[in-house]
């Protein structure tokens, strides 16, 4: 942690190295779990395909290919394989990472404070865990509303570097949007924000999350903006019920 002055404020050039700290420890941590989606590329690969293709019943049968997803050049297999290992490090790191974004934004914290905001956000891994399986979980549907918008006298290729793309984005869209309750109690817990200040701009929340599902769930369709739009309204009230419950007893 960084040295702070007495109001728990840094220098400039004290948030530069912090921040330069944070971002060598996420940088190593999501090389590290690189190696495990480097190691079991295949296995990734297979699980990742499925709302597509059965990449192990497509060669159990000797097919020539699967489905509508396909690889181009000659480099096209090692890309894939480094974009999967990198890919792969991202979400399995992602504890470390957003535990190393929160040190960042909230520190000179106190040791009761920090004790607090470290145990709660112990919390966020199950979370992002549920977000992403959430979003995984969503992702057949979502690739059959946009492969019906495909003219039934068109075959539609896919090439497997977007498809992954798309299902990462997918799957990290809805990991981090699930972390929003996490921080929002984090915030109460260090006395930044109150249980009042959470919900008190409740319907101002609400448009901002459907907003913001409209605008990044990559098919737009109203049944996945749902899927992540309602649990995030949920949570945002939950947390800000939590919060209530943290000041009352902080009053007391």
């Amino acid at each position: 942690m960084a040295t702070t002055t007495s109001g728990g404020r840094m220098p400039l050039l004290e948030h530069l190295r912090e921040f330069r700290k944070r971002i060598v420890r996420s940088a190593i941590a999501i090389l590290i779990f690189s190696g495990i989606g480097w190691a079991f590329y295949n296995q990734i690969i297979n699980t990742l395909a499925k709302p597509v293709c059965d990449l192990n019943a497509a060669k159990a049968s000797s097919a020539s290919h699967c489905g509508s997803l396909y690889i181009n050049g000659v480099l096209g297999p090692l890309n894939l394989q480094i974009k999967v290992a990198l890919l792969s490090g991202v979400i399995l790191a992602a504890p470390i990472w957003l535990f190393q974004l929160w040190s960042f934004i909230a520190p000179g914290l106190k040791r009761r404070e920090k004790r607090n905001s470290v145990l709660f956000i112990c919390v966020a891994t199950p979370f992002f865990a549920v977000g992403a399986t959430l979003g995984y979980l969503i992702l057949p549907v979502a690739i059959r509303v946009l492969f019906g918008f495909t003219p039934s006298s068109l075959s539609n290729l896919v090439k497997f570097d977007d498809y992954l793309d798309f299902v990462m984005r997918v799957i990290l869209l809805f990991g981090l949007a699930f972390e929003l309750p996490v921080f929002l109690v984090s915030l109460n817990l260090i006395g930044f924000l109150s249980g009042r200040a959470i919900l008190g701009p409740w319907r101002i929340w609400v448009f901002a999350i459907v907003l913001f599902t409209a605008a990044f769930t990559p098919t737009g369709d109203p049944l996945t903006m749902a899927a992540l739009a309602v649990p995030l309204i949920l949570l945002y009230f939950g947390a800000g019920g939590i919060a209530l419950l943290v000041d009352k007893r902080r009053a007391r």
